[in-house]
């Protein structure tokens, strides 16, 4: 096949990072990198990162893109760290706007302008990106946040948080600009793809009766077993389903951190006049 694939599953946080290449140009593009983030130490670190990297360097490729799928809530992008090494763009749906517009204000983060300045390139519905011979395809499927979008790269759909495993299912929509009725819609533009499109996930938690990590499934198998959205499950039933989930859920370990580090793509705040960095944590009264 000319386009090629490896996968680095990030086990703090169960993300999957996808390197993909076009084998005769060498040019790469690399989907949800995760930097390193000890959170009772507040210390960041560039291991997992590195790693990609390292791949990158040994196959002799060209990193062309770093891809987002959206603002990730779960973990702190890389995107910055790779950009740096390799001049990469860093590319992001073009309704990450409203996710800073929302956020920046959270976090008092006034060096953040939400027009998407901070990433290299916005993306629409439609658009296509070369990555060498091949094409990076961009797919606007909102719900688990306004912002999310799926890459298509030759038969495959790299769905971000959009999608899981069937026997996990689908993303919850209860952040702000989450909306499960979207999210339903956006997973059937998906699952209208051809049945042996491959699907890649963008993280995978290990539902009770499977040991191993999974990270590949295909729309066909989607369509036949995913527990929330499989053939034959209505908007309304989803919906029910999505939203009284949703409402059990606590918020992701890493929510406060990742935020405020990804709508800055990958970029920590701006040093005090001191040299220190420092991550907000708003409080809330009960």
């Amino acid at each position: 096949m000319p386009v090629q694939q490896q996968a680095f599953f990030h086990e703090a946080t169960s993300t999957v990072t996808y390197l993909v290449w076009d084998e005769r140009t060498k040019e790469a593009a690399v989907i949800d990198p995760a930097l390193d983030y000890e959170p009772k130490a507040a210390i960041v670190s560039t291991e997992s990162a590195d790693a990609i990297l390292k791949a990158i360097t040994d196959r002799g490729l060209k990193l062309r893109y770093v891809l987002e799928t959206h603002a990730h809530a779960d973990h702190l992008t890389a995107a910055q760290h790779i950009r740096k090494a390799t001049g990469a763009e860093v590319v992001i749906g073009e309704h990450i706007t409203q996710v800073q517009a929302h956020f920046a204000p959270v976090f008092g983060a006034d060096d953040v302008t939400p027009d998407g300045s901070a990433f290299d390139r916005l993306v629409a519905d439609g658009d296509e990106l070369p990555l060498g011979d091949a094409k990076v395809r961009v797919m606007h499927t909102p719900g688990h946040t306004a912002a999310c979008v799926t890459y298509l790269i030759d038969d495959a759909a790299y769905v971000g948080d959009t999608l899981f495993m069937p026997d996990y299912g689908t993303a919850r929509t209860d952040f702000p600009g989450g909306d499960a009725h979207a999210l339903y819609r956006s997973i059937h533009r998906i699952l209208e793809l051809p049945p042996q499109t491959r699907i890649f996930v963008g993280h995978d938690y290990l539902p009770e009766g499977r040991k191993a990590f999974a990270w590949e499934t295909t729309v066909a198998e989607e369509r036949t077993r995913n527990i929330h959205v499989h053939d034959g499950v209505s908007e309304a039933q989803f919906v029910e389903h999505r939203q009284a989930r949703d409402a059990t859920l606590a918020p992701p370990v890493l929510i406060l951190p990742s935020l405020q580090v990804n709508i800055r793509a990958g970029a920590l705040p701006p040093p005090t006049a001191e040299g220190k960095v420092f991550l907000k944590l708003p409080v809330t009264r009960a």
